[in-house]
């Protein structure tokens, strides 16, 4: 393919390797090529620190650091997986021949190329003009993607493959992602198991596992990343995978076992050791749960990867296990977030919770009990969110095991119940938040035993051949509740029986009200703020949004 011409003079170039004369060699064969501006890092920390605040056209990363528990892989691969590595930027692994099979497996799906120890000038320039090649042959599908027409991109990834194309393995695997983020997860699942009947590829496997789970298939899907485990006990993304599917079925203990496994193959990947420190957490150890979550706060804490709702539980821990110092840094680190996150309502929310576990932890029960009363006042607003219910309930129970409680506390633990209990997961994680005062946990346990109780009778009505007062049992409680579950309960029942319901319309803009006010906050359980599903390809787009990105995941 004829390239365009290519003047590098203002381009931007980073190299990571923390050999000084195999690094040296790089700048000055990349200043040779004419790069513009070229910066160099000898360690994994301070290049993560470059990407995430800076963007690069090139990035040069050596895989294997002596010195370190990571390698460029696993920067790579947190960078994918937290949105901060734009596709415009050419990634190119430098490695030695022991470890050449790994990361030329890696090129087929997420690198744009790898780089063989010892190099020439004559192989490095190759390379690169092989990335932009790539870049530019796969342009329109891009362009679409800028343009948010996902519909469109989805279907040119589509042709690419049916046709064979260049580079279509990678547009089979650009396109199955944006299959699933559009909402098609049956045809995603034909993609990836046909790129896996073309060519066996780890990520292919893990793509149909998770198209199974967005189907709803999450039981069947923990079979798949079985047999992907075994057959590749180090690829992380798996791990990350079958953790969140047995965090759904409510498989808590099994979880933390499978997330301590994806963090020991990566010990720095700051994601993954906050999904450990999360559901150590909430499956109810809090002494692991500080040691997960401190080291991650102490490793992450500037980085954009970092979740404040680490630091909420790591205060909450100190709170329990009586670290008054430890949770003054927590104070102090909630400070440090605002002034770089000042326009952050999250951020500003979550300190106020850190707030209250002080005045709890100085006996200031009458300041706690008024910074809790306030929170307790807009449980019922549409935007109120599941994480926020479990951070009140925490808060509501350190409050009871001291002894203290609010007067309208078991409304407010039952009206949060009511509304988040959609399944068992979403259950347990409440009961796990409120876990130090057993009362509260079973005051949400039975709060999800009432609303499948409203679910099985609106049922009930409807095989009994009166859809309607299906519909009309379900929007009502659903109104009453708040409950995802109960409304899209009453969506999926209307849908069916629409042409058998008087009224179908007017009951359909009750439900499109109800879906709009408080469907959004979601049936499915999550650790934390989310943001790329595990083993997703995660694609940067040049649209201005609120986000400042877009993600295919």
């Amino acid at each position: 393919m004829a390239l365009p011409e290519d003047d590098l003079s203002s381009s931007h170039a980073l190299v990571v390797d923390s050999n000084p004369t195999s690094r040296s060699i790089l700048v000055s064969q990349l200043r040779e090529f004419g790069m513009g501006t070229v910066v160099q890092c000898s360690r994994l920390a301070d290049a993560r620190r470059q990407l995430e605040y800076r963007q690069f056209d090139v990035v040069l990363c050596e895989h294997h650091f002596a010195n370190d528990a990571s390698s460029g892989q696993d920067l790579l691969d947190d960078l994918r997986r937290n949105q901060l590595l734009p596709f415009s930027t050419v990634f190119i692994m430098v490695t030695a021949e022991a470890t050449y099979a790994k990361v030329a497996e890696a090129a087929e799906s997420a690198l744009d190329g790898y780089l063989l120890k010892p190099h020439t000038a004559t192989k490095l320039a190759e390379r690169l003009s092989q990335a932009r090649i790539r870049k530019i042959s796969l342009q329109e599908i891009f362009a679409a993607i800028d343009a948010e027409d996902f519909e469109r991109a989805a279907e040119l990834c589509l042709v690419r493959f049916k046709t064979r194309g260049l580079f279509w393995l990678y547009a089979a695997r650009v396109g199955a992602e944006l299959l699933l983020r559009i909402g098609r997860p049956s045809e995603a699942q034909v993609l990836y198991e046909a790129v896996v009947a073309a060519k066996t590829l780890p990520w292919a496997k893990l793509g149909v596992a998770r198209s199974l789970m967005e189907a709803g298939q999450t039981a069947t899907a923990t079979g798949t990343l079985e047999n992907l485990i075994s057959e590749d006990p180090s690829y992380a993304d798996a791990y990350d995978v079958m953790g969140r599917a047995q965090f759904e079925l409510g498989r808590f203990d099994q979880a933390v076992a499978t997330y301590k496994m994806a963090a020991d193959l990566t010990p720095a990947s700051i994601s993954r050791l906050q999904n450990l420190g999360m559901m150590s957490y909430y499956s109810g150890d809090r002494k692991e749960a500080e040691v997960v979550l401190d080291r991650t706060t102490r490793l992450g804490l500037d980085s954009k990867m970092f979740d404040c709702q680490t630091l909420v539980l790591l205060a909450f821990a100190r709170l329990e296990s009586g670290d008054r110092k430890g949770l003054q840094r927590c104070r102090d680190d909630f400070v440090r977030l605002i002034e770089r996150n000042p326009d952050s309502a999250r951020h500003r929310r979550l300190s106020d919770i850190v707030e209250a576990l002080s005045s709890i932890q100085q006996a200031q029960f009458a300041k706690a009990l008024e910074q809790v009363r306030g929170m307790t006042k807009s449980v019922k607003a549409p935007e109120y969110d599941f994480e926020s219910a479990s951070n009140l309930l925490a808060l509501m129970a350190q409050l009871a095991n001291k002894a203290i409680q609010l007067d309208e506390v078991e409304s407010v633990v039952n009206t949060l119940g009511l509304r988040f209990c959609s399944n068992r997961s979403l259950t347990e994680l409440l009961a796990g938040a409120a876990g130090v005062h057993p009362p509260y946990a079973e005051l949400v346990r039975a709060a999800q035993t009432e609303v499948m109780r409203l679910t099985e009778n609106a049922m009930s009505l409807s095989l009994a051949g009166d859809p309607k007062a299906a519909v009309k049992n379900l929007i009502f409680h659903g109104n009453a509740t708040m409950n995802g579950k109960l409304i899209e309960t009453a969506y999926l029942v209307l849908n069916r029986y629409a042409a058998k319901i008087e009224d179908a319309q007017v009951l359909g803009e009750m439900v499109t009200n109800l879906r709009a006010r408080f469907a959004p906050t979601g049936t499915r359980p999550a650790l934390g703020e989310q943001k790329r599903q595990a083993g997703g390809l995660t694609l940067r787009t040049g649209t201005a949004t609120s986000s400042g990105k877009a993600s295919v995941a």
